[in-house]
């Protein structure tokens, strides 16, 4: 039902064959996107189609980005030329983008199996999968989640390992 992992530990950038993988700059997922959008329209309670430097400053905690006052401040004044306190969603998108596209990959992946491993044991279980579908607002049966695990489960101790997580993440950069 699912492709098979492999156990190949190949560095993120390079496909089986050696061949370099180009991440595009300021290029995101339709994810990514629609994870900016919901973001900005969040924070823009008021619908006035602005957000201000400390919503800024959530939004950008909120994906995720460790960022300092100092870099907020530089990034309102780039983005609100007029000095009007305030960035409009196409700024946002565009700010958006541009730290996504800078993520290390292999920083991506240690965030997402610490959001599915909430409680650090490790490991990702059927209870984890079952809380992040929900969460989601996915109503996968159990049989789907538990064919997941075993489908990824190396060394079948009934949960996903964070290695078996990272050689699932890094086929999924690859192909």
């Amino acid at each position: 039902m699912y492709p098979r992992h492999e156990s190949s530990h190949a560095p993120l950038n390079r496909m089986p064959g050696g061949q370099m993988i180009r991440r595009g700059r300021n290029e995101v997922s339709e994810y990514h996107l629609n994870e900016i959008s919901a973001a900005f329209r969040l924070l823009d309670s008021d619908n006035t189609g602005k957000i201000d430097y400390q919503e800024l400053k959530v939004a950008l905690r909120a994906l995720g980005f460790q960022v300092h006052k100092k870099e907020v401040l530089q990034l309102m004044t780039k983005h609100d030329p007029k000095n009007t306190g305030y960035i409009d969603f196409e700024a946002f998108k565009s700010i958006m983008i541009k730290k996504i596209s800078e993520r290390d990959p292999m920083e991506e992946i240690n965030m997402s199996f610490e959001l599915f491993d909430a409680d650090n044991k490790g490991k990702i279980s059927f209870k984890d999968l079952k809380r992040v579908s929900m969460e989601l607002g996915h109503n996968i049966p159990d049989e789907e989640l538990r064919a997941m695990i075993d489908e990824f489960d190396n060394d079948r101790d009934g949960a996903i390992s964070k290695d078996d997580f990272i050689g699932i993440m890094r086929q999924t950069i690859t192909y």
